[in-house]
């Protein structure tokens, strides 16, 4: 007992380890870089969206739905994560915190630490001493593929990751009879529920490699099949998060059946495998050419020269125990080098997390094994040969920094020879941590040579700064801009930001635009309007905004209920030259009169005259209650007519008149019509909006806490049925 209790310590110490290193290696970061994890999406999407979540959270309503916002205002087929408990507190938080970026970069410190001591889990699962399981853990958040853009930007990769991995080590633990099947269902449903596709399928293949893994290893089928019941329960549970977008997946930009490949974000083996030079600058195409300017491949100094330190012999004995993490990490990586697009994913070097996941529990639970200086000459010579030839994969991808590449090369040397030094003198504990202080100076070093850097949209970091700088634009406004135009030296509140917004900035600003931040959208309106993801426009938008919906005879602007029309000044030089549209007028933007030009109604805001009612013909239409997933409103039409709302036609719309169904129809591809029939006088027309599989969303959650709560009752059986020692069994460190 005593034993075991001095191995729990251990476990416990070397996990403070790990998460306070993580925690130095932020600051090393943000030392490089002050705004490095506020950069690109989490700036201009997440950010923002975590500040209008919050705030409808905090008035009781889950905001599936908001029409005012249009191609990006379906949130269930947004990142929203609306059924993921740990995004609804980040949510919640949000609002109160002024300064974005330090929440921002505060935020992803927790996951950085969640995500750490999960790859520690799961390298102690699968037999690691602890000290190099601490290293894998703190080097994993400092992988390049996560540290420049998964971290940087794509909060819901990295997030979704984060859960993935502790998944993982509990999926193990459960197959190996140490711990309950409730652990692997909530850890699976975070994953999937942060409403990203890619951690689902990631956790998909990795239960899958772990299913068979754990066959292979204890040559029978109970444990796995254990695991793969719970699985499935979890997916039963998450498939909630994904069926609006599956179901809507017909009117987006994204589709759900396409495979094809291009080169585009599709990464070379010879290029991933490159993981252990710090200099490195992959070779492959992306947003900024082929020689990319990160170390996007990079993954740790010392993994592949250590490979020269494990004692294969005794290695071999564990093949079948590591046969999961062998087989996950070659799945992934073959899944790096293409399909380019696979139905709804498409980018396959967002996979290189994985990869890196793969390889550093791979090699940090081999080095805890079997690590060993026995030779330490000879397998010195392999190592120095092995660091040679990633020099020259490196220069042969980025020769112009074949400088750097040297000076990467000679750190690693050095620093290789001080660990092979302290191995043979001071033992592993000393050995791990010069392995993990080594994290610091090197994410220093490259956050720093990647300034400036090429992601960031520079959009301020506080938001009463926004608000002050901003025009108070009361009503529903269309911005008609493209983002493009604005000049570097123009992203600034005292520029181009203090009167256009892009992406989710609205939000920031609590304001009410047309727009924002969506990597899906409705593909007819954005067709109509020209518009793209992050709610810029071409410049035929201003004709097209204005021109008339032949089967209603209304503009579309006002089958929107738009009140404003905000005009680029770059992208419109001339317009406020020209005459205003009929029923328009230019008004005066004081200290904005640079950027934007202004267009408002002659007789006021028309968005909250009638609900959402934008057009009515043969009929009369008087909204009496308004939701943004319901419209009410008492209609009489002796003829038959019709009324058009400023909802945009997504799946999951419902109409009654006086509680007997009644057909909807779409005008412009875009816009919901309800036809009303003669004779009607005084009835309730009702419109409602639910997510397109809402009730089977519903049944399938049911169904699934239902599976888990018979395993949870079939392991508390069994588990009385137990050896109570091996029961409480603890990993030797």
């Amino acid at each position: 007992m005593e034993t075991r209790n001095l191995a729990r310590r251990d476990v416990y110490a070397w996990g403070g380890v790990t998460a306070a290193a993580i925690v130095a290696g932020y600051l090393a970061v943000v030392l490089a870089n002050a705004r490095h994890f506020y950069s690109d999406d989490t700036e201009s999407q997440y950010a923002p969206l975590w500040v209008m979540l919050g705030q409808q959270l905090r008035k009781g309503q889950l905001p599936s739905l908001v029409p005012e916002h249009w191609m990006a205002g379906n949130y269930t087929i947004e990142e929203a994560g609306l059924l993921n408990p740990p995004q609804l507190l980040i949510d919640l938080i949000a609002p109160s915190i002024d300064n974005l970026a330090l929440y921002a970069t505060v935020v992803k410190l927790v996951f950085a630490v969640i995500l750490g001591l999960g790859v520690y889990r799961v390298c102690l699962e699968y037999g690691s001493r602890a000290p190099w399981a601490a290293v894998a853990g703190a080097s994993v958040p400092f992988t390049g593929f996560l540290l420049f853009l998964d971290e940087a930007s794509w909060m819901t990769a990295f997030t979704g990751t984060a859960w993935l991995v502790h998944a993982w080590a509990s999926a193990v633990r459960y197959a190996r009879g140490r711990s309950g099947p409730i652990p692997v269902f909530v850890f699976l449903y975070f994953a999937m529920s942060v409403q990203y596709v890619f951690p689902a399928v990631e956790a998909g293949l990795m239960i899958g490699a772990v299913v068979v893994g754990e066959v292979v290893y204890q040559r029978r089928w109970a444990p796995s099949l254990r695991v793969l019941a719970v699985s499935t329960c979890a997916a039963a549970a998450g498939l909630a998060t994904y069926l609006p977008s599956l179901l809507s997946a017909g009117v987006t930009w994204r589709g759900v059946s396409e495979i094809k490949n291009d080169q585009f974000l599709t990464v070379p083996w010879s290029e991933s495998l490159n993981a252990s030079l710090p200099s490195t600058l992959p070779a492959f195409t992306s947003w900024w050419g082929y020689i990319q300017p990160l170390p996007l491949v990079y993954i740790a100094w010392f993994l592949i020269p250590a490979l020269a330190f494990i004692d294969w012999r005794k290695a071999a004995a564990s093949a079948r125990e590591m046969s999961a993490v062998a087989l996950f990490t070659a799945i992934v990586l073959m899944w790096t080098a293409g399909p380019g697009t696979i139905g709804p994913l498409r980018w396959p070097a967002r996979v290189l997390p994985m990869v890196a996941i793969g390889l550093l529990v791979l090699v940090c639970t081999l080095l805890g094994r079997y690590a060993t200086t026995d030779g330490w000459r000879r397998r010195a010579g392999a190592a120095g040969v092995v660091i040679g030839l990633l020099f020259v994969r490196s220069s042969s991808a980025a020769p112009a920094e074949l400088g750097w590449h040297i000076v990467a090369v000679l750190f690693v040397l050095a620093l290789g020879g001080v660990m092979v030094w302290l191995g043979r003198l001071r033992g592993t504990a000393v050995t791990c941590v010069v392995a993990v202080i080594a994290v610091f100076p090197i994410a220093y070093v490259q956050v720093r040579a990647a300034q400036p850097t090429p992601m960031s949209w520079n959009l301020p970091e506080k938001r009463s700064d926004m608000k002050e700088a901003f025009p108070e634009f009361d009503g529903t406004t269309l911005q008609l801009a493209d983002r493009a135009m604005i000049k570097p030296d123009e992203r600034t509140l005292e520029g181009a930001y203090g009167s256009l917004a892009f992406g989710n900035y609205p939000k920031n600003l609590e304001l009410t635009y047309t727009g924002g931040y969506t990597p899906n959208g409705h593909y007819w309106f954005g067709e109509m309007l020209c518009m793209r993801w992050d709610m810029s426009v071409c410049p035929d938008a201003y004709r097209r905004a204005f021109v008339v919906e032949p089967s209603t005879g209304r503009t579309i602007v006002d089958l929107m209920n738009v009140d404003r029309v905000v005009l680029q000044r770059a992208l419109y030089p001339d317009a406020q030259m020209q005459p205003a549209p009929d029923g328009w007028k230019w008004v005066d933007s004081p200290g904005h009169e640079g950027y934007i030009s202004v267009l408002e109604r002659n007789d006021g805001p028309v968005s909250t005259r009638n609900g959402r009612i934008s057009d009515v013909q043969g009929t009369t239409a008087t909204s009496t209650s308004e939701s943004n997933t319901t419209s009410q409103a008492t209609v009489s039409s002796d003829k038959g007519g019709h009324v058009v709302f400023a909802r945009l036609a997504w799946p999951g719309y419902r109409a009654t008149l006086d509680g007997r169904p009644v057909p909807i129809d779409v005008v412009g591809k875009s816009f919901v019509i309800v036809q009303i029939p003669a004779g009607t006088s005084d009835a309730q027309l009702v419109l409602t909006w639910r997510p397109p599989g809402w009730k089977i969303g519903g049944a399938t959650i049911v169904a699934g806490l239902a599976g888990l709560v018979v395993l949870e009752l079939m392991y508390l059986r069994s588990r009385r049925r137990r050896d109570p020692v091996a029961a409480d069994r603890v990993v030797e460190p």
